[in-house]
């Protein structure tokens, strides 16, 4: 499958001017998305971002995969209601009964047109921890541009499928950890209860 030609050159006019520390506070996981496309280069300046998350040893463990393709965005996420309902691991889970998994028009990406998998190495020193380093990257860059992400766990079994692998063209030594879905939010969800963090100890 050709690949889009993607200009990974900065460009500071898609950027809005936001400091780290406020992306970092007012990121949210956005669960409602609008039909407009994100285009080619904005999906290259999150790769960009991603990928120049720190990993262990500059290994760079990590590939992806992107989907904008609308059946087979609705192919994943039908399957991937089926795989969660019969899972042991979600039977007790709170967010499976607040999760209307059962209902065949529920979409597990909420509408978003744009789906990243990070990959990571099946092999080497944390590499699903260092996947996990660029997905923050990714989605802090995405808010900086005005974009919408969330994770969805749900899509990760289903995604290490040997047939949706296939067409995602996986490499066999990488499997998919992190979903993460792209888009331009109709929500603006509240500020979350954070508290104090628990500072066991401060030695000086």
């Amino acid at each position: 499958m050709e690949q889009p030609a993607f200009d990974f050159e900065h460009k500071k006019s898609k950027r809005k001017n936001v400091s780290v520390l406020d992306a970092i506070r007012s990121r949210r996981s956005i669960r409602a998305y609008s039909s407009k496309h994100v285009d080619n280069d904005s999906v290259a300046l999150l790769l960009d971002a991603a990928h120049w998350a720190p990993s262990a040893m500059n290994l760079q463990p990590w590939c992806f995969a992107v989907v904008q393709n609308k059946p087979l965005l609705h192919r994943i996420s039908q399957e991937a209601k089926e795989v969660v309902l019969h899972s042991p691991m979600w039977s007790s889970s709170l967010e499976k009964k607040l999760t209307p998994l059962s209902d065949p028009g529920f979409d597990i990406f909420y509408g978003a047109g744009t789906l990243i998998v990070i990959c990571a190495k099946t092999e080497g020193f944390e590499p699903t921890g260092d996947a996990y380093f660029a997905g923050q990257n990714l989605m802090l860059a995405a808010y900086s541009l005005g974009l919408g992400t969330c994770v969805v766990g749900f899509a990760r079994d289903v995604l290490r499928n040997d047939h949706f692998r296939k067409e995602l063209s996986i490499p066999k030594d990488f499997t998919p950890v992190l979903p993460i879905i792209v888009g331009y939010p109709t929500e603006a969800p509240h500020e979350p209860k954070r508290e104090v963090p628990p500072i066991v100890s401060w030695i000086r």
